[in-house]
C-alpha cells in the first residue's frame, strides 16, 4: 500500500475510535447466508422522493414535441468500486441501481421503466439490486409500467415505427471527467487519440439509434440544463445540508491544523466529518495545499508536511443526497498572519464580499464576477487572479446552466475570488455557495467563518488530531514507548 494511503487509513480509523470513545463494541460474528428478504434487502429509497422526480420528468416533457424520450442508467460495473448512477438518470427517476432505462412518450406522457432480471449471484456479492420482479418498485417510484430490460429493443422498434423522433441528452457522461464541463474536452481528446478513437457513450447511442431504427435523434440537453439551473425546494434542502456538513468539516480542519502535520491528515479528518454529518462522500477530490502548493489551483497530491509560517489553502466539500457543496478557506498553518498575508487575505475577502453583495435577481454571474474583480483591481492584485469566480453548483460541482442568463430565485452558484502570489508563496482563495433569493442571496456555507480573528481562534483550539495525539501519548507513557511532541 502507498505510504500516504496507509497514513490516511490509519488517521480515519483513529478518528472513529476518538469520536466514539467510551462506546466499546464487540465485532459481530460472521453472518450466515439467509434468504434475500432478510440478508440482502436494503432500505428502499427513491432519491428525493417519487414526487420530485416525477415533477422533473413532467417539466422536461412539457418542453419537447413529438416522439419519445430515452434515458439510460449506467450498467453494472465489475470494478471494486461503489456503483454510481448516471446523474441525469437519477435526476429523472431517483433510482440508484444498475441496468435500468426509461422511455417516455412525449404526446401521451406514458412512461415505461425497464429493469434487469434478478442477478442472484451478483446480490450475494454486492447486496440487493433492483430488478423487474421487485413488487415494491411501482409504489416507491411512481412508475406503473415496469418491464424487463430485454424488452427495450422491441419498445424502441414499435415507437420509432410510428414517430422517428427520439430525444436523448448528448452531453458526454460526466463520470468520464468528474463534471460536464470537463467531460466534453476529455471525450474529444479520447477521439483524437490515434490508439483509442472511441466515441462517447452518448455518441454511440445516437449512432445505434440512427442505424438500427432510422431514428431522428434530437438533443434535449439544453432543456435539462435550464431545469437543473433553477433548484426546487427539495434540491435546496439537500444543498443546505451539504453546506452545513462541509462547514463543520472545514472548522475541524482549522482546529486540527499544526506545523508538521501532513496535508493528507487534514483530508482524512475532513472526510471523516463529512461522513459523520451525513455526507455520501467527496463532491470532488480534496485540495489541501500548504506553502507553494497553495499556488496550484487544483492541487491533488496532498503529500507534503506543513511548516510553520505558511499559508494553507483547503478546497474540499461533501456530496449529500447527490448534491454537492463547494467550500474553500485559507489560513496560516500556525495561526499567525504575516503583514503580506493580511494584505492578500483582506483583499480576497473584500472581493468576495463585493461579489456576494452584488447577487440578486436580474443580474448575471458576469456582473458578480466583475464586482469581485473590481476590488482586486483597486488593490493592484487583479493580475494575480487567474480563474473565474463563479460556477453553478448542484448535482455536479460544476453544474449545468447558461452563465449568461440573468439570475433568478432558486439558482445556486459559487463566489470564489483568489490571489496567488508566486514571489511570496502565498495563495488565498475564499469560496462559498450562494442561493439566489427574491431580495438577494443566502450563503449556504456560512457556517464556517472567514474573518481573520475567528479563523485564528479556531486554529488555536484543540482538534480531533490533537486528541488523537494525546491518546497516543498516554498509551505510549503507559507502555514505556517514546511519543511525539504536541502542538
Amino acid at each position: 500500500m502507498d505510504p500516504r494511503n496507509r497514513q490516511r487509513v490509519s488517521v480515519a480509523v483513529a478518528l472513529l475510535v476518538t469520536w466514539n470513545a467510551g462506546f466499546a463494541r464487540q465485532a459481530p460474528a460472521e453472518p450466515k447466508p439467509e434468504p434475500r428478504s432478510t440478508a440482502l434487502q436494503a432500505p428502499h429509497r427513491c432519491g428525493l422522493g417519487a414526487a420530485f422526480h416525477a415533477g422533473r420528468r413532467a417539466a422536461l416533457v412539457e418542453q419537447l414535441s413529438g416522439g419519445i424520450v430515452l434515458v439510460r442508467g449506467l450498467p453494472k460495473t465489475n470494478a471494486y468500486t461503489k456503483f454510481r448512477q448516471d446523474k441525469l438518470f437519477w435526476y429523472l427517476t431517483g433510482i440508484e441501481s444498475p441496468g435500468a432505462a426509461l422511455v417516455i412518450d412525449v404526446a401521451t406522457k406514458a412512461e415505461i421503466l425497464f429493469l434487469p432480471e434478478r442477478d442472484a449471484m451478483g446480490e450475494r456479492w454486492e447486496g440487493e439490486l433492483w430488478d423487474v420482479s421487485d413488487e415494491w418498485v411501482p409504489a416507491l417510484t411512481g412508475f406503473r409500467d415496469v418491464r424487463p430490460a430485454k424488452e427495450l429493443d422491441g419498445v424502441l422498434a414499435k415507437a420509432t415505427a410510428k414517430d422517428k423522433v427520439v430525444w436523448i441528452s448528448k452531453l458526454p457522461h460526466v463520470e468520464l471527467a468528474g463534471c460536464f464541463d470537463r467531460a466534453g474536452p476529455a471525450n474529444r481528446a479520447q477521439k483524437k487519440d490515434p490508439l483509442d478513437g472511441r466515441a462517447s457513450r452518448e455518441e454511440a447511442l445516437e449512432q445505434n439509434l440512427t442505424e438500427k431504427y432510422q431514428a431522428d435523434v434530437r438533443d434535449c440537453a439544453s432543456v435539462l440544463g435550464e431545469l437543473r439551473r433553477v433548484k426546487t425546494v427539495e434540491e435546496i434542502d439537500a444543498l443546505r445540508r451539504a453546506g452545513r456538513a462541509g462547514a463543520e468539516a472545514m472548522k475541524e480542519a482549522m482546529r486540527s491544523t499544526r506545523a508538521g502535520l501532513g496535508e493528507g491528515d487534514l483530508e482524512a479528518v475532513m472526510s471523516f466529518v463529512h461522513r459523520r454529518q451525513g455526507g455520501d462522500g467527496p463532491a470532488y477530490h480534496a485540495i489541501v495545499g500548504s506553502g507553494p502548493n497553495a499556488l496550484v489551483l487544483h492541487y491533488s497530491d496532498i503529500s507534503r508536511r506543513m511548516n510553520a509560517g505558511e499559508m494553507l489553502l483547503v478546497d474540499y466539500a461533501p456530496e449529500l443526497d447527490h448534491y454537492d457543496s463547494d467550500i474553500t478557506r485559507s489560513w496560516p498553518t500556525d495561526g499567525v498572519f504575516t503583514p503580506r498575508m493580511i494584505e492578500i487575505y483582506d483583499a480576497v475577502l473584500a472581493a468576495q464580499a463585493a461579489g456576494i453583495a452584488a447577487v440578486k435577481p436580474g443580474v448575471t454571474m458576469r456582473d458578480v464576477e466583475q464586482a469581485c474583480r473590481a476590488v482586486l483591481e483597486e488593490r493592484g492584485m487583479l493580475k494575480l487572479l487567474p480563474h473565474g469566480t463563479c460556477h453553478y453548483v448542484g448535482l455536479e460541482v460544476h453544474d449545468l446552466g447558461d452563465n449568461k442568463k440573468p439570475l433568478e430565485p432558486g439558482v445556486v452558484f459559487t463566489v470564489e475570488p483568489g490571489v496567488y502570489e508566486q514571489s511570496t508563496g502565498i495563495g488565498v482563495r475564499i469560496e462559498d455557495v450562494v442561493l439566489v433569493t427574491t431580495t438577494g442571496c443566502e450563503v449556504l456555507s456560512a457556517g464556517v467563518p472567514k474573518d481573520r480573528a475567528s479563523i485564528v481562534e479556531l486554529v488555536r483550539q484543540e482538534g480531533l488530531l490533537d486528541r488523537m495525539d494525546a491518546q497516543a501519548l498516554g498509551a505510549g507513557a503507559s507502555s514505556g514507548a517514546p511519543s511525539a511532541g504536541g502542538r
